[in-house]
């Protein structure tokens, strides 16, 4: 890509608007942060990684906290789509659905997306203005498929909401203790006590 010196970027109109660029960008810098994670990472150096300047950064993410965020979105939207793929594999029970995710989760080389996405919680938890927007839809885009998918297996839609939100936060919690202690045998045999509770025998 080419910068024209001012921040933005040269052929605009030729190569597609300014929010398919942006998306284009954020998905390159996800893709660099699952390979090589968050240490030190600069906008600088990521400009530099994926291809452009770091005015180009600043002109479409305003701060490199802001690019972050956008990170966590999208990383969260990927594992949405994921989710919905593996719904439509002929066979999988929503048990398996649900440890195929958690093995893709936690897989070690996602370990840096994991982490970025509760550093950038926390600071929006305690009021950073550029990292507030992460907790819109931190939840609730979650809760609508979760609990469809519920719903879709004859659970009560209050019922289907709440335990769409206990596995939410169970996986998020798991998440974090895995990343906190390293003990991938322990996540993962709570992760099965869960699902037997949750899912019963199937």
């Amino acid at each position: 890509m080419v910068d024209t010196g001012d921040g933005h970027p040269a052929g605009e109109a030729a190569h597609g608007t300014g929010v398919d660029r942006r998306s284009r960008l954020v998905d390159a810098a996800v893709d660099h942060v699952t390979a090589h994670g968050i240490a030190d990472l600069s906008l600088r150096g990521l400009g530099a990684a994926i291809g452009v300047s770091h005015r180009m950064l600043i002109h479409y993410f305003g701060s490199k906290e802001q690019l972050l965020v956008e990170i966590v979105r999208t990383s969260e939207r990927r594992r949405r789509e994921l989710l919905s793929q593996l719904r439509l594999e002929p066979g999988l029970s929503p048990s398996g659905v649900a440890r195929r995710l958690w093995r893709e989760l936690t897989d070690p080389r996602l370990a840096g997306q994991e982490r970025l996405f509760f550093e950038i919680c926390g600071h929006a938890l305690r009021g950073r203005p550029e990292a507030v927007p992460v907790l819109d839809g931190l939840v609730s885009d979650w809760l609508e498929p979760l609990a469809a998918a519920e719903t879709a297996a004859g659970v009560d839609p209050a019922a289907a909401r709440n335990r769409a939100r206990l596995g939410l936060a169970t996986v998020r919690g798991l998440l974090l203790d895995l990343l906190a202690t390293g003990d991938r045998a322990g996540v993962d045999a709570a992760m099965e006590e869960f699902l037997r509770l949750y899912y019963g025998s199937e």
